[in-house]
């Protein structure tokens, strides 16, 4: 791992208590779903430690919730990793994979008895996501996961040409690759609460949700450069950043995360903006709180994740995976 690889956070680490309650749960959860986790060995899945990762991202949600959400991130992981195979480097053959699950956010896509083991574990996860949430919740939530299923072919063609993107090509197909829009909905469904459309959309909180998101993508690019590099990924910041200022693979890292750092600083200082942004929309009491709840689901994600990927055995020695039905 790079030195620079750590960021100044002004964010209490919270962990939630549940953690303990969900470990085997998520472990049987794998197990129904059989066939997930293509060739991924289960003693290298453990290092990763996606309970532990679930319970700082969402500290404060119940045992029941706190389930779904490790059985999501595991889903995230696996399912990205089998672009790590032969199978990343065929753009029409992702794309045909990718859209039988988008359809099934739209309540169409293949039957239950037609289904590969990623499209049963998906449409288990959806269907659990989906459970109680608003139709406007699951509009918002079923385009972010067509968003994310729909860059996988674009990232593909991207290792397919070799050639690096430019900074905003990156960004464009990092934002949707990295799924966070998806993961930013279920701070909402885990935690019980929606957010007024006036607060979801006010231009503070769409740049939280921005910075948010970026934030991780930049420090992972930084604890993931040394194995992108080595299986040929041409969509990591340390890379761009090396391309357009020279120097050595550190000196690029450091300066990635500068900027990440610089994100987090804009957070903290938008984030401190919230209650008088709440007074100015004359939020009732119920949506203030979600406004706040919010906030910190998003600061939960950045300081959650961060702790979580500078010892997690998921960019250290686990093996590579091979292409699996």
């Amino acid at each position: 791992m790079f030195h620079t690889a750590v960021l100044d956070l002004p964010f209490p680490l919270r962990r939630n208590p549940n953690q303990g309650h969900i470990v085997q749960r998520h472990q049987e959860w794998l197990l129904g779903h059989v066939g997930l986790a293509g060739a991924i060995e289960r003693t290298a899945y453990e290092k990763w430690d996606v309970p532990r990762l679930a319970a700082f991202t969402s500290p404060d949600c119940a045992t029941d919730d706190l389930a779904l959400a490790a059985d999501l991130i595991g889903f995230y992981f696996l399912f990205d990793d089998r672009f790590d195979t032969d199978l990343g480097r065929a753009p029409a053959r992702v794309a045909e994979v990718c859209t039988r699950l988008t359809a099934l956010v739209h309540g169409e896509g293949p039957e239950p008895g037609a289904r590969t083991p990623v499209e049963r574990a998906f449409a288990d996860l959806w269907e659990r996501s989906a459970h109680g949430m608003s139709a406007r919740w699951r509009a918002r939530s079923a385009y972010n996961w067509e968003w994310y299923f729909a860059c996988h072919p674009a990232e593909a063609a991207g290792r397919l040409s070799g050639r690096l993107p430019d900074r905003e090509g990156y960004l464009a197909l990092r934002r949707g690759t990295a799924a966070m829009e998806t993961l930013f909905d279920m701070v909402e469904r885990l935690n019980r609460f929606e957010l007024p459309q006036e607060v979801l959309h006010h231009p503070d909180f769409r740049q939280m949700r921005q910075l948010a998101a970026d934030i991780p993508s930049f420090t992972n690019d930084v604890h993931s450069y040394s194995q992108e590099l080595a299986r040929g990924d041409v969509a990591n910041m340390v890379m761009i950043v090396r391309e357009e200022r020279g120097g050595t693979a550190e000196e690029a890292a450091a300066e990635v995360m500068r900027e990440a750092q610089t994100m987090v600083d804009r957070f903290r200082e938008l984030s401190s903006r919230t209650p008088a942004t709440c007074d100015l929309l004359g939020l009732a009491p119920a949506a203030r709180d979600a406004a706040r709840r919010y906030v910190d689901g998003l600061a939960a994600w950045i300081v959650g994740y961060h702790r979580w990927e500078t010892d997690t055995g998921r960019y250290g020695d686990n093996p590579q995976p091979t292409e699996g039905s």
